[in-house]
């Protein structure tokens, strides 16, 4: 198996300067529409962000391993694939959020990338904090108050594309 069910990583909260949980970061936000001539996937993490205020440096900042967690809607807005592999990477291991836009959340599962979907998710961790997710299960425990967060498990579909590290590679 390519993959584990377990997830470990330190988390990010996309919040803006005054706190407030960000919703509806569109594709353009997340990876800018200027940068769309980048082809190579490996330089792609550079413009991760690079059009949400606030946010612009964080390639520079982010480690591989991290895990975002994102508020409603995210990667709402056009089918733009680059703005999940610019975060895969980047090395980012999974984003957690309160939703995802439906564009958004195909492209992130058919690339095997974890996404997971959990109610208020970006008011009950903080950035800093590391977390262990158990896909299968739904849950996230942070590891730092022990505390067990319960989120959307991954459908059966959504964990054989996650195994095979993408939807291309599944066996039928």
């Amino acid at each position: 198996m390519k993959n584990a069910n377990f997830i470990k990583g330190r988390v990010w909260v996309i919040k803006d300067e005054g706190g407030n949980t960000v919703d509806n970061i569109d594709t353009d936000q997340i990876f800018h529409n200027k940068f769309l001539t980048i082809t190579d996937k490996t330089k792609m993490k550079d413009y991760a962000f690079s059009n949400l205020s606030g946010w612009t440096a964080f390639p520079t900042k982010a480690k591989k391993g991290d895990i975002l967690v994102v508020g409603k809607n995210f990667g709402s807005g056009s089918s733009r694939q680059q703005a999940v592999d610019c975060f895969i990477s980047l090395g980012i291991k999974a984003i957690v959020g309160e939703s995802f836009g439906a564009i958004y959340k195909r492209n992130a599962i058919n690339s095997g990338f974890p996404i997971m979907e959990c109610k208020d998710i970006t008011q009950k961790l903080k950035t800093g904090d590391e977390i262990e997710i158990n896909l299968t299960k739904g849950e996230i425990k942070n590891l730092k108050t022990e505390e067990i967060l319960l989120c959307k498990p991954f459908s059966d579909i959504q964990w054989k594309i996650y195994k095979a590290g993408g939807l291309f590679n599944i066996n039928l």
